[in-house]
């Protein structure tokens, strides 16, 4: 809250300053299966990130080493349909090369949707307004060979119903401390949830949640522990509970990365981002089908 704090201050004192001589701040939409990444995070151990390889790739079309910000770090085999990322650059280019071109350097599992100039006082983290997540559940009894990695495989008879019930406790400020890693960096555990969602699409199910920002794991762990609810081992009140105890141990096991998908950044209308429909594409959001 105290980062988001100063970005305003420095939003508000940019007005009256000039743009640096020769420096872009370029936007991207940028979608990715997480499945083969070790998260969106670039990593000292490993060069195998979302980040890395848009680094790279971005640095080759810039002849110039870039360095990305993102509106969310998402975890390893977690996925995006459209994570926003911004950096600063010399270089002068045309949005299709840092789309295309960029694409044509990219694996086939990461790729540049959009780009965009924007003003130097964007920040693609502190200046989001909210980020939604949708995680996806299919019910089943055997995995599926084709979205196997793209969604979590859950027991043919958990209730959803019960689970979108014990959800609406979530919304709303709170102290998510029950539902934040213990690797969480963040300093202050309240998050503000505006609003939880569930949709049926032929045998899948999703859940979508929008946030101002979320915790490390907070998004898997409350999925874990909703699943705790719907195989009927607690009832909806026990989420509320667990929230109030703040405290990670009371909470049900981190659910899978493979069905999580960061979905929508949303910015003030000024920015003028362009607009894309919220995916999956493999799951069509239709009010009708609402759980």
């Amino acid at each position: 809250m105290e980062a988001r704090a100063s970005y305003k201050r420095n939003c508000e004192l940019s007005q009256d300053m000039e743009r640096p001589e020769g420096i872009v701040r370029v936007a991207l939409g940028v979608e990715y299966s997480g499945a083969d990444f070790f998260g969106f995070q670039r990593q000292t151990t490993t060069d195998n990130t979302v980040q890395g390889k848009l680094e790279k790739a971005l640095s080759e079309i810039a002849r110039e080493p870039i360095s990305l910000v993102c509106a969310g770090r998402t975890d390893a085999g977690v996925h995006a349909t459209e994570q926003i990322v911004h950096f600063d650059t010399v270089a002068v280019r045309p949005s299709k090369a840092w789309v295309l071109g960029v694409n044509t350097r990219l694996p086939d599992s990461v790729r540049v949707l959009w780009a965009k100039d924007v003003n130097l006082d964007f920040h693609a983290r502190f200046g989001a307004s909210s980020r939604s997540y949708r995680y996806i559940f299919y019910p089943a009894s055997v995995r599926s060979a084709i979205l196997g990695r793209q969604v979590t495989v859950t027991r043919k008879d958990l209730d959803f119903n019960r689970m979108a019930e014990a959800s609406k406790h979530l919304v709303g400020r709170h102290d998510f401390t029950s539902f934040r890693s213990s690797r969480c960096q963040a300093h202050n555990p309240v998050r503000t949830v505006d609003s939880i969602e569930w949709r049926r699409h032929g045998s899948l199910v999703a859940m979508q949640i929008r946030a101002n920002a979320f915790l490390h794991h907070m998004v898997r762990n409350i999925v874990g522990s909703l699943i705790e609810v719907g195989l009927g081992r607690y009832d909806d009140l026990w989420l509320k509970n667990v929230l109030a105890a703040k405290d990670r141990c009371q909470a049900g096991p981190t659910a899978p990365p493979c069905g999580l998908y960061l979905t929508e950044v949303q910015y003030p209308q000024a920015f003028q981002l362009p607009r894309l429909p919220v995916g999956p594409a493999f799951f069509v959001w239709d009010d009708h089908s609402a759980i």
